[in-house]
């Protein structure tokens, strides 16, 4: 099989925040603007920097650093904390420009967005998607701000419209086609190819494959039977000429929190407390999102670098943070604990539709979990997060603060 290019007129748009959590703070803040700016996990020495401003980029204080090292890069470094309802607010000011232009928005994380053009009003009205990417960021900066910038890629496929994006950081606007593929790949290398990391590199790497465009010129055989050893190398085959493979959205598998201790534990009591509160933020984002779990899942890491994972398959569906957390618990109570907490996370998986729901035996009695955690929802929707908590809460509201979840915005939608 020997596939041409997708000679197709570009027509999928990527667009990407600037160092989004930065950004935001430096358009909310003009004091702490053109200065290096890490926002990190928690303010503490060990605290890792989540996202960082261009201007400490520049200086190495990247994803992974900590605030200690950052401090040890450049003593002046603004450290922050992030404001989650800050760049959520960003998040949905950025689709809501992006609507004006097409109905065909996706989005791929706070700060990431894929836009299908084919039939859009806007190249209906005879614009050029090159026009249509300046329109877009001049109305993001109205919108969110005059510090904010966007970076535009446009392709035939989705991966080629991120790749893009990616090439001239930061506000650039660049075009992937059939005519200047092979120009593009020429100047990358395959680490710079979306999806492709060190592990994909090493593979490639073995089979004579160095460049993208040796990855391009490599015939389907290779890639299927000899690099990847499966159908991904086909995707990839036609994911590097232009062709959409990755628009299949297998939707939503299990919901879940995570939590680092600052203050690492063994004591059961106090791992009891915030396995409730993990509970309920994942309850209430289960309950919202109109599910019920078939399973749930207990992790944990520790501080001798062990870990410990369990994982149960119930016979009655949960839907209250009370039922997750019965049976979160039950998993913590069989836990063998070596060495001090650092890491705890609850998973609730198996999931299904919650409606229509059947009768249970308990309904419209003082055992109707389901109901009360309706209740308990209903008042939380309206005079805040946690006003209304299990008494184990209780004095536990900066305990397992809100986070931006990377790469997942189902929350958000």
């Amino acid at each position: 099989m020997d596939l041409q290019l997708n000679y197709n007129q570009p027509m999928i748009m990527h667009i990407d925040l600037n160092s989004c959590f930065a950004i935001i703070e430096q358009q909310a803040n003009p004091l702490i603007r053109h200065k290096p700016v890490a926002i990190a996990a928690y303010d503490t020495p060990r605290g890792a920097v989540i996202a960082s401003s261009y201007e400490a980029k520049a200086l190495g204080i990247k994803l992974g650093v900590n605030v200690r090292e950052a401090r040890l890069i450049d003593r002046n470094i603004i450290v922050m904390m992030p404001d989650p309802d800050k760049y959520f607010d960003a998040h949905r000011r950025f689709k809501q420009v992006l609507l004006k232009y097409t109905d065909e928005v996706t989005p791929k994380s706070v700060d990431e967005f894929v836009v299908d053009f084919r039939g859009s009003r806007a190249i209906q009205l005879g614009k050029s998607l090159h026009d249509v990417g300046m329109e877009i960021k001049q109305d993001i900066k109205q919108s969110l701000g005059d510090y904010v910038t966007v970076n535009v890629g446009i392709g035939p496929n989705r991966f080629l419209a991120k790749l893009a994006a990616g090439l001239h950081k930061p506000d650039g606007l660049d075009m992937i086609s059939a005519d200047n593929l092979r120009q593009v790949y020429a100047q990358l290398s395959l680490t710079d190819l979306p999806g492709i990391n060190v592990r994909y590199e090493a593979k490639l790497n073995l089979a004579g494959i160095f460049t993208p465009l040796q990855f391009l010129d490599a015939p389907l055989w290779q890639l299927k039977d000899q690099v990847f050893k499966s159908i991904v190398g086909f995707y990839w085959y036609l994911r590097l000429r232009g062709f959409e493979i990755d628009t299949v959205d297998f939707g939503r598998k299990s919901f879940g929190q995570q939590y680092a201790l600052g203050n690492k534990t063994t004591d059961p009591e106090e791992l009891s407390r915030l396995l409730m509160k993990l509970c309920e933020k994942t309850g209430r984002r289960l309950r919202h999102a109109g599910f019920v779990g078939g399973g749930v899942q207990l992790w944990m890491n520790f501080e001798n670098r062990q870990y410990w994972s369990q994982a149960k398959k119930l016979r009655n569906d949960i839907y209250s943070t009370q039922d997750i957390f019965l049976n979160a618990q039950r998993l913590l109570n069989s836990a063998v604990i070596p060495a001090r907490v650092t890491n705890i996370g609850v998973t609730v998986f198996n999931l299904h539709p919650s409606t229509p729901l059947q009768l249970g035996l308990f309904d419209d009695s003082r055992l109707d979990n389901r109901s009360l955690a309706r209740a308990a929802d209903l008042v939380n929707d309206r005079y805040g997060e946690f006003t209304v908590v299990p008494a184990i809460m209780a004095n536990m509201q900066n305990v397992i603060l809100k986070r931006v979840a990377f790469g997942n915005i189902q929350d958000l939608e």
